[in-house]
């Protein structure tokens, strides 16, 4: 019988882990995971999923759509804020509010938002249904 696999972590590069940690903590309403430090911290997500960030000192974000950096991944989210999560106007508003940067580029806009977090790493507030 094969192994049983499951992804356990995602981490994105930060110069500043903590913050990064921070601004998504607020974004999902995720614990905080308790070993945290400058070089390192997560989120708990209490399906066993750890969203972490880790410290890159010469990190260097993505800019706009001539991507100067060439993008890795992105992350899709279905927020689930304090609102009806339906409403990606009030989605994009509430992440823009929490220092989200938005791209020109929207391929989707009725489905999805792309956005970027503090650290330029592309994440998407994604309509329910």
């Amino acid at each position: 019988m094969p192994a049983q696999r499951k992804l356990s972590a995602t981490t994105l590069d930060r110069p500043d882990p903590p913050a990064l940690a921070a601004f998504y903590q607020r974004a999902t309403g995720l614990e905080p995971y308790p070993e945290c430090d400058a070089d390192f911290a997560g989120l708990n997500d209490g399906d066993g999923l750890l969203p972490g960030f880790q410290r890159v000192d010469d990190y260097r974000a993505l800019h706009g759509p001539d991507r100067i950096v060439p993008r890795q991944f992105h992350l899709d989210f279905d927020f689930d804020f304090d609102f009806d999560v339906d409403d990606l106007d009030e989605a994009e508003t509430r992440l823009l509010e929490l220092r989200a940067g938005r791209p020109p580029y929207q391929p989707r806009p009725n489905r999805r938002r792309v956005l970027l977090d503090p650290a330029g790493h592309p994440l998407c507030p994604v309509a329910k249904g």
